[in-house]
């Protein structure tokens, strides 16, 4: 924190958790007393996760699966979203784009919501449960550049490690943040995560409880992978 002409200043920055499958919280941190609470894709107890109760001021809904769409678990009254579209709230700008959840546009499992959040000059995309081997150009159109990019890596329901890594190199984010892949107590069958870092890569990487980013702190070169911990 910062002094300037009697004012105190705070850098403007974001933290951002995960609770497993594709639930993400980002809490983007304006001023000492201003702060914007984004929730996407709640999960429910049948997973056999435990379900985290947490507050948001906003909250995107991906598709109506019921491990990405528990809105109960959310506190409060936040602003939903759950279908493709321009939206602004708090300052947030957020566009939800169609995807597909297999590589038949949407034959076999149906459809998906992308979203592209902009907040604190930061772009943040969550791919939602996206099936397809690679991106259309008119998808990628659409996200244009990526800060941070949330991906599922497990395959089965969605894209695996191989296709993970194709889709991360249509974009070319800064950060790459796997989700949706096996961990302890899920029920579903997935990948796990070693099967995407070996492929990009980056096996000796050490999970983080949170991540806390800002505009200076992205990478510069080459794409950074963040593993958080449910």
């Amino acid at each position: 924190m910062q002094e300037e002409r009697g004012c105190d200043r705070i850098e403007k920055s974001m933290v951002i958790k995960w609770y497993g499958q594709s639930f993400f919280e980002i809490r983007a941190k304006r001023s000492k007393q201003e702060e914007v609470k984004i929730a996407i894709d709640p999960f429910d107890e049948t997973l056999g996760l435990k379900v985290p109760k947490i507050e948001a001021d906003i909250l995107l809904i991906t598709h109506s699966h019921k491990d990405h769409s528990n809105k109960k678990a959310i506190l409060g009254t936040p602003f939903l979203i759950e279908t493709p579209g321009e939206y602004e709230t708090k300052g947030v700008f957020i566009k939800g784009i169609r995807g597909f959840h297999d590589n038949a546009e949407g034959k076999e499992r149906g459809v998906t919501t992308i979203y592209k959040i902009e907040v604190e000059e930061m772009k943040v995309c969550h791919l939602g449960d996206i099936g397809q081997k690679e991106l259309k150009e008119e998808q990628l159109e659409e996200i244009g550049e990526v800060d941070v990019l949330m991906i599922p890596v497990g395959g089965i329901f969605t894209t695996g490690p191989k296709e993970a890594a194709n889709i991360i190199s249509q974009i070319e984010p800064k950060i790459v943040i796997p989700m949706h892949y096996k961990i302890p107590k899920l029920k579903l069958n997935l990948e796990p995560l070693e099967k995407f870092l070996k492929i990009m890569g980056r096996e000796e990487i050490e999970p983080q409880k949170k991540l806390k980013i800002s505009l200076k702190d992205l990478p510069k070169e080459e794409t950074e992978i963040v593993v958080l911990k449910p």
